[in-house]
């Protein structure tokens, strides 16, 4: 399990999260101040709530058979996180301590770690399904969730969390225009995301049935 040395580096990836991942909308209410120039060309439809499955021949190893649920894609660049590489249990307990929370009346519950993806692999994100909120958390598709914020896990440890949930270190991070130069390549197939997929298929197996679903080939 990745290391993590207090609890200000989840509370740093939950801000992180909220200038990430909230709607355009938000700051797109402004009134855009009179300009000269031509008006921006229309952003691709969003992949959020999307699954991309890498092909059988893809090149880069850290996607190796990967399917990736896609929490936030617009014009400024896209997240997701890999859904189908555990890397082993982890008792509740361990994981609240080592963010610095306490980890009393855990109900030794463990917790199945996933790897969500390449980049920063030291902070912690849980997808879950829809009916849970706290603060921190942010509607991917309405059926799923993300949340960055310890008090999931609190709230876990208390058996009142989310009825599903996938806790992964790291995730998977596009630049600006990144994601839709790598669709315009062919890079990745895509199906619509399914909690049961998501949370429940046996992940030895999420890979071909993803592929089985894919919408859009290569």
């Amino acid at each position: 399990m990745p290391s993590i040395t207090s609890a200000n580096r989840l509370r740093l990836l939950a801000l992180m999260l909220a200038a990430l991942l909230l709607p355009a909308v938000l700051w797109g209410a402004v009134p855009p101040t009179a300009t000269d120039s031509p008006p921006a060309p229309p952003a691709p439809p969003s992949l959020a709530g999307q699954l991309l499955i890498a092909p059988p021949e893809m090149r880069d190893p850290r996607f190796d058979r990967a399917v990736v649920l896609v929490v936030r894609h617009d014009r400024d660049g896209a997240l997701g996180i890999v859904i189908n590489m555990p890397v082993g249990e982890q008792p509740l307990a361990a994981l609240l301590s080592a963010i610095g929370e306490p980890a009393t009346d855990t109900n030794n519950i463990s917790v199945l770690v996933f790897r969500g993806g390449p980049v920063q692999s030291d902070i912690a994100l849980v997808l879950h399904s829809a009916e849970y909120r706290c603060p921190g958390t942010l509607a991917v598709d309405g059926r799923v969730s993300v949340t960055a914020s310890a008090q999931i896990l609190r709230d876990m440890a208390a058996k009142a969390g989310p009825q599903k949930s996938l806790f992964a270190f790291g995730y998977a991070g596009w630049g600006a225009g990144q994601l839709d130069n790598e669709m315009a390549h062919n890079v990745w197939f895509t199906a619509p995301s399914d909690p049961k997929l998501v949370f429940d298929e046996d992940r030895d197996k999420v890979w071909e049935l993803a592929l089985a679903r894919r919408t859009r080939d290569l």
